[in-house]
């Protein structure tokens, strides 16, 4: 599973990323997840199209499935939890 955590680079966006790693961990998942700052990207219009509108947001497989705020942990973990179901009824 990757998870991508978008944003600017400010200080909400690596919090999510924190969170979600936790939440990665705490789940036992191998989930890959990274953290893209959208101001150095070459073409950013690719996530747009994705449907991000506002940031901090996370992207699992290509799929924006939260965005601008901060989630808890018990959220992070139903973002995974969900997306693992879903690939594991594929």
């Amino acid at each position: 599973m990757k998870v991508e955590v978008l944003g600017p680079g400010c200080m909400r966006c690596y919090k999510v990323h924190e969170i979600m790693v936790t939440a990665a961990k705490e789940l036992q998942t191998d989930a890959s997840i990274e953290h893209v700052n959208l101001s150095k990207l070459k073409n950013p219009q690719e996530y747009y199209r994705l449907g991000l509108r506002i940031t901090p947001a996370v992207i699992i497989d290509g799929k924006v499935v939260m965005q601008g705020r901060i989630p808890s942990i018990s959220e992070a973990k139903e973002l995974l939890g969900n997306a693992e179901s879903h690939l594991t009824q594929q």
